[in-house]
């Protein structure tokens, strides 16, 4: 055994061994290493990893590190830090690979920040040849990102070439992406399509665009139409992996409609908005609201319109926003797009439906569900008012709803639908048809409040979605405020202050070497900021009644002095009944839309509606809103799974987006030698 002494001389000896050692370790672990991925590679570690290496690196690694630390930080949504780090790349000596992830990096910082004519521009001067596959994926998603969503022949092309460098979800996404900008593609941008002769793919897809169009009403035929279409094109990856919409189409399962809940305000101050409602569903029902041979527009009955009973009810809207501010519904105006009247299509009723109506004013919305759902009903129509519509999603039914207004924020809910005479709709509609007619600066005269404020941002939204820019407000006084102007002998001013519309998060800038170049500002933002707001007007909307149209327009035209004077334009809330020989000559010119039952597409069924309804036009609408919820709940599986499935009804052309909102197209008329006319 050896003595205590010899342990500590041999202990003492080894000590110094171990330190050495530890250290050697220490200094190899901090040594620079050596990438072992490529900068052209997918990179799957973090960005504190690659930055740390490259801060202990001094040679030629330390570029690879930086572009594989730069590409982290964009993944990780860390901007402003890739920013910086490629500010800090050298500006000499890379070479040719880390050059061209120079150039991707930069364009999808450009993404990044929001800067997308920036983004698109430098994506331009990279040759995608020169990528490898990972790069290419990138840069395809780099391109479709900057585009921000606008539908067009090059996206297009895009979602095809970046489709086979893509897996598992990511490749649905790619599949499903390419159907919903394929249809949403305008009729003159399919027509004016020229296909290469190796794009073998863009043509399968334009075809089964053709096939979609051709065959959508027809729920059998469109999946027989689709199969063939398969058979036509094995090869292209939409037929071996159906965009989801389309697969809904081939798997598509009728619901039933056998027994109805419909969901309505029978009591209370919104009484009156829930009986014309249930009128129009339970003539829809019976067979009395059939729709026939439509026929040019009638001009409006010499009776005078009955007031609403609601004082806040504006009698002649064509939208109702029915809201329940402190137990208050209040209607407001509403909704149009831009044809000319259309011929509605019959809905084939279900003659065996029962329907139970539910008073939504004497219980809460989970007891009313769970009542209907216990009496057996396979579909729901209803509730009515806005906050019972919001609460919807929380009910969590799982029976199919269509909802009779809309929450003021959209969400997707597989089994509801939501069918709503909004004045926002009527606003955005508004806004595509001045834009049709070639208007440059519109002017919206507006109630004040928020209703004016809604209608006036939902017409500039759309209109800078159709390449225009600055729209002008003015806020238009009540029918006593407007005779007091005119008994001073006043006109109306031409002039507004421009509308800002609702857009997404404005790029920041680039930053070089730690230098921050800000973003020039858009056209639409030089131009609101700067815009003469009392000249060049070429179009004016009115949001108005009757009453205020017949002081509103004279008094425009005393305030033009020149020849070329702006076209008139007018919302569904100035027609009513009781407009007599002489408004219609002092509205010679203006144009307004309305909902086609009311321009003239079902004369009988307008009399039955008016009849019924003692000639108040804001009912007869609400009328027709009841027959066509009749009809969409017969076609709700259609609808929910259909893309661009359409109905023609009394309330317009209607068809649903992606979150199953109906949007309504109407007729635009003109007052033309004291008649009524379609705007061609």
């Amino acid at each position: 055994m050896p003595s205590s002494t010899t342990f500590r001389t041999r202990t003492g000896r080894l000590i110094p061994a171990i330190i050495v050692a530890m250290l050697l370790a220490s200094c190899s672990s901090q040594a620079p290493q050596t990438p072992k991925e490529s900068v052209q590679d997918a990179g799957t570690g973090s960005a504190d990893y690659y930055l740390k290496q490259a801060q202990q690196s001094s040679d030629d690694n330390k570029a690879n590190w930086q572009l594989l630390a730069i590409h982290a930080l964009l993944r990780e949504n860390r901007v402003p830090e890739a920013a910086t780090q490629l500010g800090q790349l050298p500006q000499q000596g890379l070479n040719n690979a880390q050059l061209i992830e120079q150039q991707l990096l930069s364009a999808e910082l450009l993404v990044a920040q929001k800067n997308g004519p920036a983004a698109s521009a430098a994506l331009g001067k990279i040759d995608a040849d020169n990528l490898t596959a990972d790069q290419k994926s990138r840069y395809y998603q780099a391109f479709i990102t900057a585009g921000q969503g606008r539908a067009s022949l090059p996206l297009l092309r895009a979602y095809i070439a970046q489709e086979p460098l893509l897996q598992g979800k990511a490749h649905q996404a790619n599949l499903d992406a390419t159907w919903l900008a394929l249809t949403q593609l305008s009729a003159q941008d399919v027509n004016a399509v020229v296909i290469n002769a190796n794009e073998n793919v863009l043509q399968g897809w334009l075809d089964l665009l053709n096939v979609w169009q051709t065959n959508k009403q027809d729920s059998a035929q469109l999946k027989a139409a689709i199969q063939d279409w398969q058979k036509r094109y094995p090869y292209n990856p939409g037929a071996k992996t159906l965009p989801t919409a389309l697969n809904n189409v081939v798997n598509f399962k009728p619901g039933s409609t056998e027994r109805v809940a419909l969901l309505l305000p029978l009591s209370g101050p919104a009484k009156i908005y829930g009986d014309a409602i249930q009128k129009g569903f339970m003539a829809a029902v019976n067979g009395q609201a059939n729709p026939s041979t439509p026929s040019q527009p009638a001009a409006p009955p010499a009776t005078q319109a009955t007031p609403a009973t609601d004082p806040n009810a504006a009698v002649s809207t064509s939208a109702t926003d029915v809201t329940a501010a402190e137990g208050t519904p209040t209607a407001a105006p509403a909704a149009a797009p831009t044809v000319a009247p259309v011929a509605p299509s019959p809905a084939p009723s279900t003659p065996s439906a029962t329907v139970k109506v539910y008073d939504t004013s004497t219980q809460p919305l989970p007891a009313l569900l769970a009542q209907a759902k216990q009496d057996g009903a396979t579909v729901i129509v209803g509730p009515l008012l806005k906050d019972q519509v919001s609460s919807l999603t929380s009910a969590q039914t799982s029976l199919n709803v269509l909802a009779l207004n809309q929450p003021e924020t959209e969400a997707n809910s597989p089994n509801i639908c939501y069918f709503a005479l909004s004045p926002e709709d009527e606003a955005r509609d508004a806004a595509r048809h001045i834009w049709s007619q070639h208007k440059q600066l519109p002017l919206l005269m507006v109630p004040g409040g928020d209703f004016g404020e809604r209608i006036a941002q939902a017409f500039a939204n759309e209109w800078q979605k159709q390449g225009g820019q600055t729209v002008l407000r003015q806020t238009i006084g009540s029918y006593a405020d407007l005779k007091q102007q005119v008994s001073r002998g006043g006109g109306l001013r031409l002039s507004g202050t421009p509308v800002t519309p609702a857009a997404p998060a404005q790029p920041t800038g680039v930053t070089i070497g730690g230098i921050t170049i800000p973003s020039p500002p858009t056209d639409a933002q030089v131009t609101a900021g700067s815009a003469d707001s009392s000249g060049n007007v070429d179009a004016i909307y009115i949001v108005g009644s009757q009453d205020q149209l017949t002081l509103i327009k004279p008094m425009i035209d005393l305030s033009i002095n020149t020849r070329v004077k702006p076209s008139l334009y007018a919302s569904s809330r100035s027609y009513q009944a009781g407009a007599g020989p002489d408004y219609r000559l002092e509205m010679e010119g203006m144009q307004f839309s309305d909902i086609p039952l009311l321009a003239g597409s079902n004369p009988a069924l307008m009399q039955q509606a008016s009849s019924q309804l003692g000639n108040d036009y804001s009912q007869v609408r609400l009328y027709a809103m009841g027959i066509d919820a009749y009809n969409l709940a017969n076609h709700f599986t259609q609808i929910r799974q259909t893309p661009g499935y359409q109905l023609s009804g009394t309330t317009g052309n209607l068809s649903a987006n992606g979150n199953c909102v109906i949007h309504r197209q109407l007729p635009w008329l003109q007052y033309r030698k004291g008649t009524l006319v379609p705007v061609s």
